[in-house]
């Protein structure tokens, strides 16, 4: 068979834009090719609303890893959630973990709020001082009815 140089070049084209989406695909979703260590860490919350598997957590704003896992405790009614934090990154043990909003049209994540302590979470700690995330709508409607429901 033979094949043309433009059928060729096409081909090259094609395959250099699935390499090049494949590449922004791990770097935007945080993949990583196995090599990299992480610990996880579990909390949880009386509301998760905006926030899912993937879900960025960030500390002082910076990506230090993500939500990996997130299901009901039917016996508490509340969001235990696993979070993995890259390895390196030394969270105190005194910290606080928070459901926030990047703006009124934006997304949720997880920020992690450091405390003061000289001692840090060991993988598979449990972060207790947790805050769920705050319904933009319930509180318009509180604002709008003025009442302290």
């Amino acid at each position: 068979m033979s094949h043309s140089a433009t059928e060729i070049a096409v081909g090259g084209v094609v395959l250099s834009a699935a390499l090049a989406f494949g590449f922004y695909a791990i770097q935007t979703t945080g993949m990583t090719s196995g090599g990299a260590q992480a610990y996880d860490l579990h909390a949880s919350f009386r509301s998760i609303e905006g926030v899912s598997i993937g879900t960025d957590v960030r500390l002082a704003g910076v990506k230090v890893g993500s939500v990996r896992d997130v299901s009901l405790n039917t016996e508490t009614y509340r969001a235990d959630t696993t979070v993995t934090i890259r390895e390196g990154i030394e969270i105190p043990d005194d910290s606080a973990i928070a459901i926030a909003s990047e703006g009124l049209l934006g997304g949720n994540f997880v920020e992690i709020s450091p405390g003061g302590s000289p001692f840090y979470f060991q993988p598979g700690d449990e972060i207790y001082d947790t805050q769920g995330s705050v319904s933009l709508i319930s509180l318009l409607l509180k604002f709008v009815s003025g009442g302290d429901e």
